[in-house]
């Protein structure tokens, strides 16, 4: 009998990618993927357990596909990602109609725990050695057909004191450069004109298995590849960016000019207390440079308030850093206390309702920052990787090199002639919205 299986999948773009393994390993076994929970005979959710947020995100996805079981349409929910990785017993305990709860390193046997649902009464649980995981293997896109992300690398070894992803993924392991060249190629067979390159610390890359940072010269092996249009860089950490990173950047034409640096503060004490390097004068040098080396380079960065230890004069510093540095793109959130992580006992806690006013007080000044940026765009024309259209108001939506999917900006535009999603065409930018270019086709 053929068992339709459905998936949510939340969290990063990294745990994205081990969904889309995970989907292609249960349609080669003979299963049917189906959109719909109530159309399923297996639902797995995907979790994400990184901060509070993101776990609640998780909790509520089980219990709203436990509401389809109830009702008697789905019959098995199985609970991987890290939230299962981290939280396994709390799951089962918590939330009985869950039938797997299985860890990272469990997902190449993801066939197997499916079929174990079906086959015994009792609850099934896998957790072999987080290692396990697969780096390769085929996939089922779940971007759209001219995006994917490519995964270079799993886990982490920088150790921030906030931050349980060592714990929950382990230790940094970086793919072989021709398994990941061999990906690449295959996807911008299949269509895809953007990759975007993923790792817990992408500008880590190489040096656990070649004994030096490789990120460079992937980017210019990835700039070769034929129907490839654009390369973009997540997650680089700021004291890996090196001359040689820069250079690549520069040099390789495919390399969209956009960086995405999680710098999470400005003030040196704190960085020093998160386990990280570098104090609000060595971040504004490393701004300075990629704007002089890099032409029209976009950076993007995340900061944490509330962190322990966050007084007034070092949330003055962030804020300073914030207002001079004149960065792209930038998120802020408030500290999350993580058990299991250093930073959980550290003393000098601050009251998450004034981490929350912290946070609203950067984003405020940068939407300042954002709307002059967007101003500065006004006729001028820009190079748009279109993304869909509106019937109710006759115009598309794109991207452009400036613009990671799902958390940056967007282009708005008309159109006298038919164009498709992933055609790349230049659009005349006459006006701007929040968030937004406004533009016309030409």
């Amino acid at each position: 009998m053929d068992r339709k299986v459905g998936m949510v999948s939340l969290g990063c773009p990294k745990n994205q990618v081990d969904a889309e393994i995970m989907l292609k390993k249960l349609i080669d076994a003979g299963y049917i993927l189906v959109q719909e929970a109530d159309k399923a005979d297996v639902v797995i959710v995907n979790t994400c357990g990184f901060i509070e947020d993101a776990k609640k995100e998780s909790i509520d996805a089980i219990l709203e596909m436990a509401d389809f079981k109830e009702d008697g349409v789905l019959k098995k929910i199985l609970v991987t990602g890290c939230l299962a990785q981290r939280y396994a017993e709390e799951i089962f305990n918590e939330i009985p109609e869950v039938d797997g709860v299985i860890g990272i390193g469990a997902n190449d046997d993801i066939v197997a725990a499916c079929d174990a649902l079906f086959e015994a009464d009792e609850q099934y649980s896998s957790f072999p050695d987080k290692e396990k995981l697969p780096l390769d293997g085929g996939r089922i896109l779940t971007t759209p057909e001219y995006t994917a992300y490519l995964k270079i690398a799993e886990g982490c070894s920088n150790c921030c004191t906030y931050c349980a992803i060592p714990s929950i993924r382990g230790g940094f392991r970086s793919r072989k450069m021709e398994d990941v060249l061999e990906e690449a190629k295959m996807l911008c067979e299949k269509g895809v004109k953007e990759i975007i390159l993923v790792a817990q610390d992408t500008t880590k890359y190489g040096e656990d298995l070649y004994g030096e940072l490789k990120l460079p010269e992937l980017l210019g092996e990835l700039n070769k590849i034929e129907n490839l249009h654009w390369i973009r860089l997540l997650y680089c950490y700021p004291d890996r960016i090196t001359d040689e990173l820069i250079n690549a950047i520069a040099e390789n034409e495919k390399v969209c000019k956009y960086i995405d640096i999680p710098m999470q503060h400005a003030d040196g004490k704190i960085l020093k207390a998160m386990n990280r390097r570098g104090d609000e004068q060595s971040l504004l040098a490393l701004v300075e440079k990629l704007r002089e080396k890099i032409p029209g380079v976009v950076i993007r960065s995340t900061f944490i308030t509330g962190f322990p230890g966050e007084g007034e004069e070092e949330f003055e510093t962030l804020s300073r850093f914030v207002n001079e540095a004149k960065l792209d793109r930038v998120g802020c959130f408030a500290y999350s206390r993580e058990e299991g992580t250093p930073a959980y006992d550290y003393p000098d806690q601050v009251d998450p309702e004034i981490a929350a006013q912290r946070a609203e007080i950067i984003m405020e000044q940068q939407y300042r920052i954002a709307e002059e940026k967007l101003d500065s765009f006004m006729d001028t024309t820009v190079e748009v990787l279109v993304e869909g259209y509106d019937p109710y108001t006759d115009s598309y939506c794109g991207r452009t090199y400036m613009d990671a999917p799902d958390i940056d900006n967007v282009v708005v535009f008309t159109s006298g002639y038919r164009i498709d999603d992933g055609d790349i065409v230049p659009v005349e930018i006459f006006d701007k919205d929040e968030f937004s270019l406004i533009g016309e086709a030409i």
